[in-house]
């Protein structure tokens, strides 16, 4: 896990904490190794959520984090940092300017306990709150997602060989 510094902390750089697939080992995972190799994204370590958040599985098995503090599971994650170069392409992945996600403040902790303020990717609140309460207003635990995302793209990555 990197420490992170006050010279780490460079005015066009963000925190950002990923849960779900560009995450190490899912299949956008690529666009960060990408972003990495050109110098915009440095990986932090693992995290978690200080607070609990409700992890609904959407359309297509992918994971929303619904942005009603309190509810759900502390989620598990990784963090990155992020300069301007890096934040672009993330922002057109979660589709920020059409809706699906937006990017809002959050409080993660490392192994070590140390806590940060990052952003994350949540829900868009036009829907977010609804796909929660058709999930049964519950939250789905960051395990269970993992598994039911690596048997799921698993099995899509065996049917396309």
């Amino acid at each position: 896990m990197m420490a992170i510094t006050e010279g780490d902390t460079k005015s066009d750089s963000r925190l950002i904490f990923t849960y779900g697939t560009l995450k190490r080992g899912f299949p956008n995972h690529s666009l960060m190794e990408n972003l990495i190799d050109g110098g915009n994204v440095v990986f932090v370590g693992e995290y978690t959520t200080v607070e609990t958040f409700p992890l609904a599985c959407g359309p297509y098995g992918i994971p929303y984090l619904i942005n009603i503090r309190g509810s759900g599971h502390r989620v598990r994650g990784e963090l990155y940092k992020v300069n301007s170069g890096g934040l672009g392409p993330l922002d057109d992945l979660e589709g920020i300017e059409i809706g699906h996600y937006e990017r809002l403040p959050v409080t993660v902790a490392g192994d070590g306990g140390e806590t940060v303020a990052a952003e994350a990717h949540f829900a868009h609140r036009s829907f977010g709150e609804g796909m929660w309460k058709r999930c049964g207003e519950k939250g789905l635990k960051s395990s269970l997602w993992n598994s039911v995302a690596e048997t799921k793209f698993s099995s899509r990555v065996q049917k396309e060989k």
